[in-house]
């Protein structure tokens, strides 16, 4: 249905724009340096899972909506920058209960792990610059004769979501082994936690900000 030439020539267009550290990266760099590892990865899960939401969305017609409303745009990208807000305002009033014998939830916290994959789905969910990437470059790749639009565009949107798993996955490695190295000291973890705590709001307000065109 989906030709395979297709698939690498969106392949090769996703990896350029997820190549350029953008919100989902910053936004896994900062629960990474906040939380650890774990949490890292979970939130790299989520962030996903949100993204081929908007996959989804747009496919079946949402993502022409939000691109083309700005009312709807606008409170898409409020909600979105408000929860990392939150989430940001969170890591750093908690800074102070950091300790290196806390860098990792313990191996049955299936509830945290969830919470924390919610939260990924959430701000991947409500990132407007993804409505408008996918509104305005899928539906490229997409052959229109062949039919089937709908799911040709759900197929195509699985190698950008691939891709950004694999790339964030990395930059929460990264993130959190630098956060080991300061796990020596509990001053220092309360630090990286603050920086973490930080970056989330820094990104949350740059989101606020972000027009469509950005």
């Amino acid at each position: 249905m989906v030709s395979t030439e297709s698939i690498l020539a969106f392949a090769a267009m996703s990896l350029l724009v997820i190549a350029v550290p953008g919100p989902s990266v910053l936004f896994v760099i900062g629960r990474a340096l906040a939380h650890g590892r774990r949490t890292a990865l979970a939130t790299a899960l989520g962030n996903q899972v949100g993204t081929y939401l908007l996959v989804t969305a747009v496919a079946w017609g949402l993502g022409a909506v939000v691109e083309s409303s700005v009312a709807v745009f606008t409170g898409v990208k409020l909600a979105g920058a408000a929860y990392l807000v939150y989430l940001g305002v969170q890591a750093f009033r908690h800074r102070k209960e950091m300790r290196v014998a806390d860098m990792e939830a313990p191996a049955g916290d299936r509830r945290g792990d969830l919470r924390t994959v919610l939260d990924g789905i959430f701000v991947g969910v409500t990132n407007p610059k993804g409505f408008v990437f996918f509104a305005a470059v899928l539906p490229q790749f997409v052959n229109q004769s062949a039919g089937h639009v709908p799911l040709q565009m759900m197929v195509l949107g699985l190698v950008p979501v691939g891709i950004g798993l694999i790339t964030d996955s990395l930059w929460g490695l990264g993130a959190s082994a630098a956060r080991s190295w300061f796990a020596r000291s509990d001053r220092r973890m309360s630090m990286v936690g603050g920086a973490g705590g930080f970056a989330m709001i820094g990104l949350g307000v740059t989101v606020a900000v972000m027009g469509p065109a950005d």
